[in-house]
Order: C-alpha cells, then sequence, then structure tokens
C-alpha cells in the first residue's frame, strides 16, 4: 500500500531540489510527469474575460507595487521599448484563418476563445506610448503602424525596425522620436502561414551585433492532427540574415515558442514554449528553456525529452531519441508567452536575477493555471530554484478573468511592463516605495 501512494504523493508535492527544496508539480528541471489521459472530450475550463472593475488592479508581490502604464487599449499583445524610452505596444489578434475552425472540434473551439475574450477582431495596429514627465503614467498615445496583418513581435536594429507579422518579417525606417510611421515597409522574408495558421503569433529577437534576427512559428495543430505537411517550417524558431533575406532553421520541435530573450548571464538565446494540450490536467507542463542551434525538442512526436505522444502516427523513433528535455517546467497549460530576464537595479530581491514570464492561462485544465506573472530565480545562468508569483489577482472569486497577461518588457526605468489583452491595459510593476 505505502509503495502503491508513493507516486501519488510525488505527483502533489512536485519534485524536489538536491538542496531539498520542494517544487511545486509541473515545474521545474525535472517535474513528475502522470501518465496521459484520453478522453473524447477534452477538459474545457474557460475563465469568462470580464476586465477590470473601476480602480481595481493585479496583486503585486510583496516588495512590488503595480500601477495602471496605459489604459483604454485595444487587445494589447506585445511589448518592445525604444532606445528613448517610448514604448511600442501591439495591438492584435489572430487573422482570418477560415480552415482552422472546421468541423465541431473548430467550433468548440471558436466558442472557447470567445468566451476568454480571445476572439475580437485584430486592431491591426503598433501604437506608440510615451511617458513624458517620468511619473510612470504614458501621457500620450499615437498610432505608430497600421494596417498590418496581426503584427506580433518587434525589434529594433540601428535605424531599422522589424515587425513580425503572422505572415511576413517587415523592415520599416526608424527616426530616433518619431510618433508614427510611413509606408507599407520592406518584406524580409515570407513566414508560415496560410488557411490555418493555428498559432499565428510570430516574435522576433535582434543578436546582440544586430546581424542575426530569431523569428518564433507555432505549430499549425495542437498534436499534428491536421497532417505533418501542415507543419512544414513551423514549431520553429528560425533564424534570419536581414541583409541578405536567407534564413535557416535554427531549431525545431516547439509547439508554439513565443517569448524570446538573451541571458544576461549565459548570452544564450531562451525561448517560452507552450505545450500540447488534452492529455489530462497535468500534461504537458509549458516551458522556458535555453535554445540550442540545430537543437529538436519533441513536437509533435515527444513531450519533455522522450515521452513518446502515441496520438502522432506516424511516429518517429529516429526523432524522439535525438529531443532534448526543456531547461524548466513552468505549469502545465499555463500558456506562458511573455518572456524577459530581469534587469539589474530594477525590482529587489528575489526578483532581481532570474526569468519574468507572463501567463496568459489556461483554458483545458481544473483546476485554471496561469494567469499571473511568474518568477523563475536563476543562478550563473541557470534556473535555481522555486518559482515565485510576482504578478497575480487575474482571477476573482467566480473565477472569471478579470485580465491575461501576455507580453512582458523591462522599460529600463526600474519598471516591468506588463500587456494585459482582456483588461486593455499595460502594467508597470515596480519597487514599493
Amino acid at each position: 500500500m505505502r509503495h502503491a501512494l508513493l507516486p501519488l504523493c510525488l505527483l502533489l508535492a512536485g519534485t524536489a531540489q538536491a538542496d531539498g527544496t520542494a517544487l511545486p508539480a509541473g515545474f521545474g528541471p525535472n517535474p513528475t510527469l502522470p501518465a496521459p489521459e484520453k478522453s473524447l472530450i477534452p477538459t474545457v475550463n474557460t475563465a469568462p474575460a470580464v476586465g477590470w472593475p473601476q480602480g481595481a488592479k493585479p496583486v503585486a508581490a510583496p516588495g512590488t507595487q503595480v500601477a495602471a502604464f496605459a489604459e483604454g487599449l485595444d487587445h494589447p499583445r506585445w511589448l518592445y521599448v525604444l532606445p528613448n524610452g517610448d514604448v511600442l505596444v501591439a495591438e492584435t489578434n489572430s487573422p482570418p484563418k477560415p480552415d482552422d475552425n472546421k468541423g465541431l472540434k473548430g467550433l468548440a473551439t471558436s466558442v472557447v476563445m470567445s468566451r476568454a475574450g480571445a476572439n475580437v477582431p485584430s486592431p491591426n495596429r503598433i501604437s506608440l506610448l510615451r511617458d513624458r514627465n517620468g511619473d510612470g503614467v504614458a501621457e500620450t498615445r499615437t498610432v505608430f503602424l497600421q494596417g498590418l496583418n496581426s503584427p506580433f513581435g518587434m525589434a529594433l536594429v540601428g535605424n531599422s525596425l522589424y515587425v513580425a507579422a503572422s505572415d511576413a518579417l517587415l523592415r520599416y525606417t526608424y527616426t530616433p522620436g518619431a510618433t508614427s510611421l510611413e509606408g507599407p515597409g520592406e518584406k524580409v522574408v515570407d513566414l508560415p502561414a496560410g488557411k490555418i495558421n493555428h498559432h499565428w503569433t510570430k516574435n522576433v529577437i535582434a543578436s546582440a551585433d544586430g546581424k542575426k534576427l530569431y523569428v518564433t512559428v507555432g505549430s499549425n495543430s495542437n498534436a499534428a492532427e491536421n497532417g505533418l505537411e501542415a507543419e512544414e517550417g513551423r514549431a520553429a524558431i528560425w533564424e534570419v540574415d536581414p541583409a541578405s533575406k536567407q534564413q535557416r532553421l535554427f531549431a525545431s520541435g516547439l509547439r508554439n515558442p513565443n517569448g524570446l530573450a538573451w541571458n544576461p548571464q549565459s548570452g544564450k538565446l531562451w525561448a517560452a514554449v507552450n505545450e500540447r494540450d488534452e492529455l489530462g490536467n497535468d500534461l504537458v507542463p509549458d516551458y522556458i528553456t535555453s535554445v540550442k542551434d540545430g537543437g529538436f525538442y519533441g513536437w509533435p512526436f515527444s513531450y519533455w525529452g522522450q515521452h513518446v505522444d502515441t496520438r502522432v502516427t506516424p511516429g518517429n523513433s529516429e526523432k524522439v531519441q535525438q529531443a532534448i528535455a526543456p531547461d524548466y517546467a513552468v505549469g502545465a497549460h499555463t500558456a506562458s508567452l511573455g518572456l524577459m530576464f530581469a534587469e539589474q537595479g530594477a525590482l529587489p530581491a528575489p526578483f532581481d536575477n532570474g526569468a519574468i514570464i507572463g501567463q496568459h492561462g489556461s483554458w483545458n485544465r481544473k483546476p485554471h493555471s496561469g494567469y499571473k506573472v511568474l518568477f523563475v530565480p536563476f543562478t550563473d545562468g541557470k534556473p535555481n530554484g522555486a518559482p515565485v508569483d510576482l504578478l497575480t489577482g487575474f482571477l476573482d472569486k467566480d473565477e472569471n478573468a478579470l485580465g491575461r497577461p501576455v507580453g512582458v518588457v523591462g522599460d529600463h526605468k526600474g519598471g516591468v511592463l506588463v500587456a494585459d489583452d482582456v483588461g486593455n491595459k499595460v502594467w508597470r510593476i515596480t519597487a514599493a516605495k
């Protein structure tokens, strides 16, 4: 009896680190993974989107405080801070993808997305927020770029601003201090899109010298149910040479990579990745990981290294053997999207050395998971310790979503900005006064 209860105890308590510190289940470098659960009807537990009541705000961790940096936005998803302190916010949502919502499952997905506040028309613009007097609140907002096709990631290299839209990487000429840009932009490379375009968000980050760009492309399905041919070039991070407009596959097997950040200690590229659904409440953990050139991370054939997903046919034992286990699990179905590393001198300990993750929140889990901004401590460039909640309170007592955090970015002025696409705000976290 005692031996039979041991696996259950491990699952409930999570795993322990080398120093004996317990980690929550589904978290850490070596999470305990339960057996997959299969059912005809998947768990659907959507938090209805209701928005923030007047004067309400999230709950900041002890030693920190939070306030609205900007309000009245239209589905703000992603953020980028320009050298002069101006903040770009991508107000965006899914592009038309008629073949992604076919059949009963497609209809059910559409209903779930509407309930979660994710089925609104895309504003298709990037706005510029400016804090003129340095008080931590944006006084002005201008339309910086418009008429885009579901824009998401942004990166400035010299006077070239790169925007990752849902179907292409674009380049615009930027003048310091400009409050708007004109023109259609120059296409650098096409990005996988089409009439399915299931995970449509594309992010971009530049190398330190600006000579290479790294672009994320999510999968076209949950677990390859649309066929492997629909996944060509997807579930991957691409390396792009903007000068020659050439690109190559940098890493693959990443179901839905979104956040990208350079680790300030190791210099390695890290990504936040959403794993697959419909295998149970506690499978499969989303994760953050360093990304190796040429690395394969399992999707769709396996998860967390060599754990085979038997739903995928035909399987590929050779690819499974190549699969790299991620560095750190951040909970199942959390929809971990945003990723940044703490800026020196910004937030107090324990939030001064580690990764900050925007968790958009679950639809496929009971109870809900995510709906918070999470912090993972690092030592010498690697995760080291249990996760700590940095910003919570996005769900009310009735499990309604007051907001949903997405992109996170340091403002280089002691604050962390958080895009909230249900609350239509950008929050600013700072050290408590």
